[in-house]
């Protein structure tokens, strides 16, 4: 037997499917309500402001991300599976998970509280301080040299990761971000690396 999701889940995948759906819309909690079939005081009961909703999203890709990130870094032992790996796995996230996509994208943060924003940039933060670090380790395990200094080679790869997100939202998920990546992960792989 299927065990049914709890309100709180039901009311974060509503928002997420309705992110997914009504691009460059505002989600208003009345809306939201009548997604899942609730009052907007049910909402309120589950989370205390819309805000808050956000949050277990951003919460829920944190979750999701960094655990795996942890099992990457446990399971290859090369820096440069790691990052392939890594950089692969935000990718495809994205593409599987649109509307979650829009909040990493800051698209449907706009006129949100300042905090989710710094949430978000956080969690872009975090993952660049993680492929950094990585980029650190070859160094001194594989004697696995970058062009550039582990920051700025860390910093270009996040930047072509979020420009292909960035894609995916503008293009209302037409333009995979997946695709294509192995061939431009060589060139980057070719470029960044002595």
């Amino acid at each position: 037997m299927t065990k049914r999701p709890s309100r709180r889940d039901e009311i974060l995948q509503s928002l997420a499917t309705m992110l997914e759906s009504q691009p460059g819309s505002r989600i208003t909690t009345a809306k939201l309500a009548a997604e899942v079939g609730v009052s907007e005081a049910a909402l309120y009961r589950h989370f205390p402001s819309k805000a808050k909703m956000f949050e277990g999203l951003i919460e829920f890709v944190e979750e999701a991300i960094f655990s795996r990130v942890a099992l990457i870094c446990s399971e290859e032992e090369q820096a440069e599976a790691q990052l392939a790996k890594i950089l692969h796995l935000l990718l495809a996230f994205t593409e599987r998970n649109p509307g979650i996509t829009r909040i990493f994208n800051g698209d449907a943060l706009a006129g949100e509280h300042e905090r989710l924003r710094s949430r978000v940039q956080q969690f872009y933060d975090r993952l660049e301080m993680q492929l950094r670090q990585i980029l650190r380790e070859a160094e001194l395990r594989e004697g696995l040299r970058t062009r550039a200094t582990a920051n700025t080679t860390a910093n270009l790869l996040m930047a072509c990761v979020e420009g292909r997100i960035g894609q995916f939202v503008r293009s209302e998920f037409k333009r995979l971000p997946s695709a294509d990546w192995d061939d431009q992960w060589q060139l980057l792989r070719a470029t960044v690396f002595r």
